[in-house]
């Protein structure tokens, strides 16, 4: 069985809540993702309280006329984040993924710890390509 560690990029970094958009877009740049957790500011344990992607900032933020300097990562997270424990098996991803129709999904630890990310290209190199044609046409209808 192939666990959701086995095929997740490791290493996942936090931005927090507080933090400005333009710092969210230049983490991306430098850590070269294309999504960050979003950290609770009133959790001592880095709680996700959401995730915010390039395309978040750009349709959100920047297209929807605001200044990226002065909005927070909180104030762009909606909705429930998703998370997958790192002991799941690659059944209980696409479930999740498919199920939620989202492209990138948190990795968790027992001790309920980001430990990294599982994204479109991780699941590009694990599945087979009808594995991966079924992901593509769930997720994208």
């Amino acid at each position: 069985m192939t666990t959701a560690a086995e095929i997740m990029s490791p290493g996942a970094h936090w931005i927090p809540a507080t933090e400005t958009l333009d710092r969210a877009a230049q983490m991306m740049r430098e850590f070269d993702v294309g999504a960050l957790p979003v950290s609770d500011p009133g959790s001592s344990d880095d709680r996700m309280c959401g995730i915010i992607t390039d395309r978040d900032i750009v349709v959100r933020c920047v297209a929807a006329g605001h200044d990226p300097a002065r909005v927070t990562a909180g104030e762009l997270c909606q909705g429930t984040p998703r998370w997958i424990s790192s002991d799941a098996d690659v059944g209980a991803v696409l479930s999740e993924m498919e199920g939620h129709k989202i492209r990138r999904l948190p990795v968790i630890d027992a001790d309920k710890r980001l430990i990294g990310m599982i994204s479109e290209a991780d699941l590009a190199r694990h599945l087979s390509d009808d594995q991966l044609a079924h992901f593509v046409e769930r997720v994208y209808t």
